[in-house]
């Protein structure tokens, strides 16, 4: 490896890992170099499908002198865990959502990552990409004036319809909250920044849930987490947002995202996705159009905060799917959770700045 290169080490490879290793191979300033599992088989499988990757206990990859950045792709329950491993191995880290499963188990990451000078990063990296930073771009060109409203829903009628062992959905640390929130509120931050109040209600369809697909289809297990939220962020700059998630909708025709100013709107595609169409009505044209692309890395996919965040390193710069961030997103996730159960409003104790803008044209290597 030269010397402008950061090793990755997996830990977990599940079926995302396949999207992060297709995606971190064409990506400049990154190298995967070793991965590991508790099911040593599954490693080993994608070691012998990828010359120069070898397969770890994670013990041996924390401990691996050419590991720079551990990127952890376990469940829910393990990301805290997993993260304190590596970082106490001198790792720096970086993790799908949420950042853990709650904010008790994720304060001491950061504070141990603060006090021995390393990073911590976090999914989703997927605001890096077109689709949320050509939104932003309108946003702060002043387009539509000042933003004071928004709207963001996700909805699906379940998980259990295509995975064949979504029990993790329906548990804690699941629910649409924790498993889509983290795109949709880590998006409304990019656009308008800190959140420092919400008030919520939530509900289930139903106890139970049914395995549709695979060697377990027909099989029952139980729902013990809410499946239904809607809820009102209040962010620091005023601007109010509707929120709207469910795992108990089979079909809508709400948009994802919008976001509402003095003097138009601009609608915001799937935060789920790195690009997407971003159409603008104004007090002047209040036909939606489409605008150009206007900022975000092109052609993004899973792994470019990695690569981000490495070249953040190289550079000694902020990098933008930071700790930070992913903390107060799981700040207003939780705060969204408990507003629900207490009836009533709760402060976002957590704040944070806004990431850097994405400009049009960068690269990770580069911006």
């Amino acid at each position: 490896m030269g010397e402008q290169v950061t090793g990755i080490g997996i830990v977990g490879t599940g079926v995302i890992s396949g999207t992060y290793l297709d995606h971190l191979a064409k990506l400049p300033g990154v190298d995967v170099v070793a991965v590991a599992d508790l099911d040593v088989s599954r490693a080993q499988a994608i070691a012998d499908k990828n010359p120069g990757i070898r397969a770890l206990s994670p013990q041996e990859l924390y401990a691996a002198d050419d590991v720079d950045i551990v990127l952890n792709l376990t469940i829910p329950a393990a990301h805290a865990p997993v993260h304190q491993a590596a970082l106490e191995a001198g790792k720096h880290v970086y993790g799908e959502k949420p950042l853990a499963v709650d904010r008790a188990a994720a304060e001491p990451l950061l504070k141990y990552a603060a006090a021995n000078n390393l990073r911590v990063g976090c999914a989703p990296d997927t605001v890096l990409g077109t689709g949320t930073q050509t939104a932003r771009a309108v946003i702060d060109r002043g387009d539509i004036g000042v933003p004071h409203a928004a709207t963001a829903s996700f909805v699906t009628p379940g998980h259990e319809l295509w995975h064949p062992a979504p029990e993790f959905y329906y548990q804690p640390g699941g629910g649409p909250v924790l498993d889509m929130g983290p795109y949709y509120i880590t998006s409304l931050v990019t656009l308008l920044g800190p959140v420092r109040r919400v008030t919520a209600w939530s509900g289930r369809s139903k106890e139970e849930r049914k395995i549709h697909t695979g060697p377990r289809a027909g099989e029952i297990f139980p729902v013990q987490v809410p499946t239904h939220v809607t809820g009102v962020l209040e962010h620091e700059s005023g601007a109010l947002t509707t929120v709207f998630m469910s795992f108990d909708i089979w079909a809508t025709r709400l948009p994802r995202i919008e976001v509402h100013g003095t003097e138009g709107s601009v609608s915001v595609p799937d935060p789920n996705g790195f690009d997407g169409t971003v159409e603008i009505a104004t007090a002047t044209n209040r036909d939606w159009t489409e605008v150009p692309v206007s900022g975000g890395y092109a052609g993004a996919g899973r792994g470019v905060g990695v690569a981000d965040m490495a070249r953040a390193l190289r550079t000694g710069e902020p990098h933008r799917a930071d700790g930070a961030l992913a903390y107060h997103v799981l700040d207003v996730l939780e705060s969204l959770l408990e507003a629900a159960a207490q009836d009533q409003p709760v402060d976002v104790a957590s704040t944070v700045g806004r990431p850097a803008a994405v400009p049009l044209g960068a690269s990770p290597e580069s911006a």
